[in-house]
């Protein structure tokens, strides 16, 4: 049985791009507004332990569950591409009235964050920061977790699983993670998880990566495969104007690795984005 594990935000409804979208909320209302993007099995309440920490330095903190995930409205089949997934942000931004907000996306947010941005915000969107954003596409090195993977850990949530059956996959999380892993994972649809693994071979992040402008970050983990050595020398190369930070002793899903790490690497560049621009 899975413990029950009291979320610190504050869950409401958004209509955007036609759908019903499930939002959990954090920090003070007039704070600089911050987007957290989640990755393709990772339901807003799961990134709760995440939100609150970005919250801290002075930010109203908003986690989206996205389409297909957790209390949003399920998209049909074929509408699970990046360029779905980018016009949910910007109806999100314009509902919710986020004025340039900072965005964060981890994984498939991260590539939503740059899709986004390129697609709907190329002279006016906010600090992007993408943590480790899956690198592959047409022509690259496949995503290093099958569908297959995806899938079963998806009907072992369905099933029914506790923390220590997360914790086979997931060895490194904090116990309380591991809990929200289980009870929350369930609520992934099995279309949106197949279709946007798809679109992780068939869709080129570098594309999107190569045509950003404005600040961006990239934070990638020093051991993930996702954004591994050799194709963080290649996004350098192509765009030695966006600093790169790597966390040591994390793979992919960096915060969850090394929370501690993962925010001591950015929270330097949190307080920068709070300062007036001239």
């Amino acid at each position: 049985m899975t413990a029950s594990v009291e979320l610190a935000g504050v869950s409401s409804m958004v209509w955007a791009n036609g759908l019903r979208h499930r939002v959990l909320r954090y920090g003070r209302e007039g704070d600089r507004p911050l987007l957290l993007l989640p990755g393709i099995t990772t339901p807003a309440a799961c990134a709760d332990f995440l939100a609150v920490q970005l919250a801290e330095p002075g930010y109203r903190v908003t986690v989206p569950d996205v389409r297909g995930r957790g209390e949003s409205d399920r998209a049909p089949s074929g509408c699970h591409r990046l360029v779905d997934y980018a016009a949910d942000v910007a109806g999100l931004v314009e509902a919710l009235d986020l004025h340039n907000p900072v965005i964060v996306g981890h994984s498939m947010g991260a590539r939503i964050a740059a899709a986004y941005a390129v697609r709907h915000a190329p002279d006016d969107h906010g600090p992007l920061v993408l943590v480790d954003p899956p690198t592959s596409g047409p022509g690259r090195r496949p995503y290093p977790t099958t569908r297959q993977a995806f899938l079963d850990q998806l009907r072992q949530a369905q099933a029914g699983t506790d923390a220590d059956g997360v914790r086979a996959f997931y060895p490194r999380w904090p116990q309380r993670e591991l809990e929200l892993r289980a009870r929350f994972l369930a609520t992934c649809d099995e279309t949106a998880v197949v279709e946007t693994h798809e679109g992780f071979e068939t869709e080129d992040f570098v594309d999107y990566w190569n045509a950003l402008r404005g600040e961006v970050l990239l934070v990638r983990g020093a051991d993930s495969p996702v954004v591994p050595a050799d194709t963080a020398d290649e996004l350098h190369r192509t765009r030695p104007d966006i600093p790169m930070l790597s966390v040591a002793d994390t793979g992919h899903m960096v915060p969850w690795d090394d929370l501690a790490g993962f925010l001591d690497a950015l929270h330097p560049h949190l307080l920068s984005y709070l300062e007036p621009k001239e």
